[in-house]
């Protein structure tokens, strides 16, 4: 009786015997809580007048795109974040991550992977990327046939390891079984173009295959994204214009070395950073360098050029733009082809010879011995970018607020009959001056920091300019007020003329932040003596702040100290810590990956 009642209702509300009919076939086999459910959809339908979506069905974990960074001094890390964006922006779903924080396990349920790594020291990984390197080469790698995978590598060709970590990740992770997406690319020092093209090759080939998110779901990638992307406004491409408030130098008058402090305005930047970061600074070539050079190519100052799609006068294209201080490997291979010299194209066979023989040598050091025959325009194309150069960071805002302090060496010896100076080095130390303004960022380094707990103990090593981040560490650490102790090794050549912030360090004895100093002047007595003779001669009480969990930082020289310092830190583990060699390796390299070593090397 009811269902003839109902079908009465229908039909005065407007359905027709046919929908009717229609209704009670797709309800009979509803039970009250699916009838429930639809009635309320119903009454919703009847409000908007739009069906709804369907539920979507899982049919597993989404793909998507996942990119991993390992990065020393902070370069591969806007690269890898910039490419988050840009895929962000083409709502091609994407995820990224340091390798340091990666799950390695993780890796075999990945569909698509993309690295984005440089090298460290003599092709070493970056130390964010040690773990993941070292499981990939292991036995407990997994096999990974369902993974496609792309690699771009950072580096700088006058290496002889050049971009070996990203050649590293490739080759292992073809060995176990993945596919490339593209082939890998490794980047020198001037990369904006290779990344470019890198990031279109990859994203044509992996978009259809990943499809796209919701636009809402693109929007929320891309505003988590802009956060760590847009962690400042000032950066690489788009510096700061700051004032240098003061170039000092701090070696004394009969010293070897020529060493500045440099203070340098941030007023009104709003620019924050972090003990451990460092300073791009962006520099002008000596004008006189650009004039010899010039006359040497026999060229005019005002011929006309174009440089990245822009128009310039010869000579400012080479003061403004190009990198004249440093020679490299791409510069003779181009620049030969105009030379035509037998001994200049003999180097080219050779890449240690030419490693050699650039080491000692600037640009014009090589024109002057190898004329040739070039326009203005020729000889452009066969110079690189200016890079900025990178300063460890020698202050902390806690103490000076709105300033940063640097470290820097001068730059400057005789070779081939002439004075050379260092770029950047010679730019704030002699030609910049104060109240003169220089372009600079700040460039993080998540990989040298203090210890978040202000109790535990530090052991900082740094010769020369490599206290300058200590100086920086120990400001933060009086400013906190951390009650962890801090022993400092540092070397130079001369107690009197080369002890750096002497004053600031006894100050920071006498007022119990510092607890020991342990310092190595190598030519105060016959027999040289450095840092790393210092840590032999007191490894035992060494070893004891190690086990009691104390962080260990060395900043410095990359060719020999650093090499130094970690072999007399292994042999401090093989004698006080009475291991194997082999144990004492795997203690130090479980420092590392713990992030109690921390290295920032040049």
């Amino acid at each position: 009786m009811s269902s003839v009642i109902n079908q009465a209702i229908g039909l005065a509300a407007g359905l027709n015997e046919n929908q009717w009919s229609q209704i009670n076939q797709a309800t009979a086999s509803l039970n009250p809580q699916q009838l429930t459910w639809l009635s309320g959809y119903l009454a919703g339908l009847a409000q908007t007048g739009q069906p709804a979506a369907l539920p979507q069905i899982d049919n597993g974990p989404a793909k998507s795109l996942t990119i991993l960074y390992g990065s020393q001094t902070g370069n591969a890390k806007s690269v890898a974040q910039e490419y988050k964006a840009k895929l962000d922006a083409l709502n091609v779903p994407s995820k990224i991550s340091s390798m340091a924080d990666y799950k390695q396990k993780q890796l075999k349920t990945e569909s698509h992977v993309v690295v984005i790594v440089s090298t460290h020291g003599e092709g070493e990984a970056p130390d964010d990327a040690v773990a993941l390197h070292s499981f990939l080469g292991g036995k407990k790698a997994p096999k990974l046939n369902d993974l496609n995978f792309a690699v771009l590598g950072l580096g700088d060709t006058s290496y002889e390891f050049f971009c070996q970590t990203a050649k590293d990740f490739d080759k292992r992770l073809q060995d176990l079984g993945a596919t490339r997406i593209t082939d890998r690319v490794d980047c020198d020092v001037d990369y904006d173009a290779d990344v470019t093209a890198w990031f279109e090759t990859v994203t044509h080939q992996v978009k259809d295959q990943l499809g796209a998110k919701s636009s809402q779901s693109a929007a929320s990638s891309l505003n988590l994204g802009a956060g760590s992307v847009a962690a400042t406004q000032y950066t690489k491409k788009a510096p700061y214009t700051a004032t240098l408030l003061e170039s000092q130098k701090i070696t004394g008058r009969d010293s070897v070395k020529d060493i500045r402090h440099i203070e340098i305005s941030l007023e009104d930047s709003g620019i924050q950073y972090r003990p451990g970061d460092a300073l791009g600074v962006w520099f002008k070539n000596d004008a006189s360098l650009v004039g010899e050079l010039i006359t040497v190519l026999g060229l005019e100052n005002d011929a006309p050029v174009n440089w990245s799609n822009d128009n310039y006068s010869f000579n400012d294209v080479l003061v403004n733009k190009l990198e004249l201080t440093l020679s490299y490997p791409t510069f003779v291979s181009k620049y030969a082809e105009y030379a035509n010299h037998v001994e200049l194209n003999a180097l080219l066979d050779d890449k240690s010879v030419l490693r050699e023989y650039l080491a000692q040598r600037q640009i014009i050091d090589i024109v002057r011995q190898f004329p040739a025959k070039v326009t203005a325009q020729e000889f452009v194309d066969t110079l690189r970018g200016m890079t900025p150069r990178l300063y460890s960071i020698a202050s902390s805002q806690a103490e000076v607020e709105d300033e940063v302090h640097l470290t820097v060496a001068l730059v400057e010896y005789d070779a081939h009959g002439h004075v050379h100076q260092g770029g950047a080095s010679s730019f704030l130390s002699t030609r910049l001056d104060e109240g003169g303004e220089v372009n600079v960022f700040v460039e993080t380094n998540d990989n040298f920091r203090l210890p978040d707990d202000g109790n535990v103990p530090v052991i900082m090593i740094g010769p020369g300019t490599g206290i300058a981040p200590f100086r920086a560490f120990m400001q933060q650490r009086e400013a906190e007020e951390a009650s962890g102790e801090n022993w400092l090794f540092f070397g130079n050549p001369n107690y009197t003329q080369d002890f750096l912030y002497q004053t600031e360090w006894q100050r920071f004895v006498k007022d119990g932040v510092v607890n020991k100093v342990s310092l190595a002047f190598s030519r105060d007595q016959e027999e040289k003596v450095y840092v790393q003779h210092r840590m032999l001669e007191q490894g035992e009480e060494l070893y004891r702040w190690l086990e009691q969990g104390a962080h260990l930082y060395v900043c410095g020289d990359a060719n020999h100290m650093a090499k130094d310092v970690q072999d007399a830190l292994v042999q401090i583990v093989i004698e006080h810590g009475a291991k194997s060699e082999e144990q004492a390796e795997q203690y130090v390299s479980d420092l590392r990956r713990a992030k109690r070593y921390q290295k920032d090397v040049y």
